[in-house]
């Protein structure tokens, strides 16, 4: 019988390295996510914000169809450089 005891005892050590490994990526993870939470620098509202905020002040703004697409387009021009300075 010692050499059944042995095979359980090595399962033992196998399960308990896999849970081991198991607890350290958890941890690994988390502290990943805690670090990109404390090291990222709030920027502001981002391109895509800023225009679909332009277009709303463009729908409630404008009446006539004209002067709502020269805003669109004025929104538009802004969100392209927006985005190029953002590269």
């Amino acid at each position: 019988m010692p050499h059944g005891e042995s095979r359980v005892k090595l399962r033992q050590r196998g399960l308990s390295l896999i849970g081991n490994l198991v607890v350290l990526a958890i941890l690994a993870a988390a502290g990943y996510y805690l670090y990109k939470t404390i090291m990222e620098t709030d920027t502001g509202p981002g391109c895509k914000d800023v225009l679909t905020s332009c277009m709303k002040h463009c729908r409630r703004s404008t009446t006539d169809s004209t002067g709502a697409q020269a805003c669109q387009d004025t929104c538009q021009q802004d969100a392209d450089a927006c985005a190029r300075a953002a590269r």
